[in-house]
């Protein structure tokens, strides 16, 4: 019983990890995943290793975020694991003088190999969102906005609009993208 105690702490630490992202602590960051380990969400698809790189670009950009992580939900089957993690994105642009919060749940594929779990495939699924405006209300451009679904429309326009685009739709609560996503998770997970 100890083990699989000691087993949801380790993954939880893995989940709660994200904070290395908003540290730029990009080594330990690179701690929380398997080498050939991937993620996909609005801003980047591929490797976790690419998606690192990515993310010091952004770091040296106008965009700063702020990730608040929950105690994941975790199933287990052997040395795999399936974690559900409700997340808060906060992300603002000064030079725009907008931000945006939004609500997910990091959908995690989690493996322990040679006896250390690491994230093997994180994907996000959008709960909702809304814009901020730390300054007082600006107009933003609703054409653009309006071409995502508004679960994630807010954290959508302000990475456009600072040089990340978001090239496809991504999970939101109760679409058929999330029970796809879920679907794959499970046959993997018991495969």
């Amino acid at each position: 019983m100890q083990a699989f105690w000691e087993d949801r702490l380790i993954i939880a630490d893995l989940m709660t990890g994200w904070m290395h992202r908003d540290l730029a602590e990009w080594d330990k960051m690179l701690e929380l995943f398997h080498t050939d380990g991937t993620i996909e969400v609005t801003w980047f698809e591929g490797l976790f290793t690419d998606f690192v790189k990515g993310s010091q670009r952004m770091g040296g950009s106008a965009l700063v975020t702020k990730h608040l992580i929950s105690s994941p939900m975790i199933e287990f089957h052997g040395d795999k694991a399936i974690a559900e993690t409700n997340a808060m994105i906060v992300i603002e642009n000064a030079q725009m003088r907008l931000g945006a919060t939004v609500h997910n749940r990091f959908y995690d594929w989690v493996e322990k190999r040679n006896g250390v779990w690491k994230i093997t495939r994180r994907q996000a699924i959008y709960d909702f969102g809304s814009f901020n405006f730390p300054q007082g209300i600006i107009d933003i451009d609703t054409a653009c906005a309006n071409k995502y679904p508004i679960a994630y429309a807010p954290l959508a326009y302000l990475l456009e609009k600072s040089g990340f685009p978001v090239e496809r739709e991504f999970a939101t609560k109760g679409s058929h993208l999330e029970t796809t996503m879920k679907d794959e998770g499970q046959a993997w997970w018991k495969g």
